[in-house]
């Protein structure tokens, strides 16, 4: 890994903003935007922050992400409302790893809201908000009634596309 020291710039932010308000930049070496394939025609980045170090990447399209990690155990989830695609999500369970694009401007219809650069957390979440809930009275039978052994919210949703009966929202899923 190449480190370089850099500074820090500040500018005192104009406009309505208060009068304390600063944006803050940093410059980065024409080599690393080269690298990451990065310039004026992919302008878009994922920001994270883990609470002592910021680290910069490139947004990365389903097709690379899953390019990338073609021996892994890799699934791909396409989120519908009703009969339109509002996000494609691919979720790496070798590496707890996902991508999301999202085509829909309505953050309702979208798979993680507005939750850009959502975790792994949030996928599982996402799938369990699509099942049935897991203390539902006689979970047990309607799991095998589904022919699944244990409560697992991707099985669920295989056999019932995360169909649920207030919405109009399901999903597709897909092994790649």
């Amino acid at each position: 890994m190449e480190s370089r020291q850099g500074k820090l710039i500040i500018n005192k932010s104009g406009g309505s903003a208060s009068s304390n308000s600063k944006t803050y930049r940093v410059t980065l070496p024409n080599s690393w935007i080269d690298e990451l394939e990065m310039g004026s025609d992919n302008r878009d980045l994922v920001l994270s922050f883990d609470g002592s170090k910021i680290m910069i990447a490139p947004v990365e399209t389903l097709e690379k992400f899953a390019e990338k990690r073609k021996e892994h155990n890799l699934i791909r989830l396409n989120y519908y409302n009703s009969n339109e695609l509002c996000s494609a999500i691919v979720a790496d369970y070798s590496t707890t790893e996902l991508a999301v694009e999202n085509y829909s401007d309505d953050i309702i219809h979208l798979a993680f809201g507005n939750n850009a650069a959502p975790s792994w957390s949030d996928y599982e979440a996402f799938l369990e908000e699509r099942c049935v809930p897991r203390s539902r009275d006689g979970i047990k039978k309607y799991l095998e009634e589904l022919g699944i052994d244990e409560y697992n919210p991707l099985e669920i949703i295989k056999k019932t596309d995360g169909r649920m009966a207030e919405d109009n929202q399901w999903i597709e899923v897909k092994e790649l």
